[in-house]
């Protein structure tokens, strides 16, 4: 993922604590969806001091500032992006939670297209689909 959370909070106005800084990295280097529990794992990894409730509160802290999303992608537990992330898809495998995130420019224009054929500008097209990946 090429986008810094640590710079997004510093631009912010956020003051960066020693764990909000490592949850910032594990973030910003994350290449999934993690939710809480896994973000707290993989801090933990780097400071085995953070709690879980820092990472709770510093994820809700994250969210209200616009600066992470958070997503719904079937399982019971709320998943976590940069919110800087826009139009793009997520593929979720129902049966192993996997999330494939892809980019379809065509089905895009397409949207923007039906959008405004209702009188819609659209700024924002974020769409998940559930499924389950074939046998090859």
């Amino acid at each position: 993922m090429d986008i810094s959370i640590e710079r997004l909070c510093i631009e912010n106005g956020l003051k960066m604590t020693g764990p909000r800084r490592v949850i910032a990295r594990v973030l910003s280097e994350a290449t999934d969806h993690p939710d809480v529990d896994e973000l707290h794992r993989r801090a933990n990894r780097v400071d085995p001091r953070i709690s879980l409730a820092t990472v709770y509160r510093t994820v809700r802290l994250l969210e209200s500032k616009g600066i992470l999303s958070r997503r719904d992608l079937g399982s019971r537990r709320a998943r976590y992006e940069p919110s800087g992330d826009k139009h793009h898809f997520h593929l979720v495998d129902r049966e192993n939670g996997t999330v494939v995130e892809f980019a379809a420019p065509q089905a895009e224009a397409m949207l923007r297209e039906i959008a405004a054929a209702q009188g819609f500008e659209v700024d924002n097209i974020k769409i998940e689909l559930f499924g389950r990946r074939s046998a090859e």
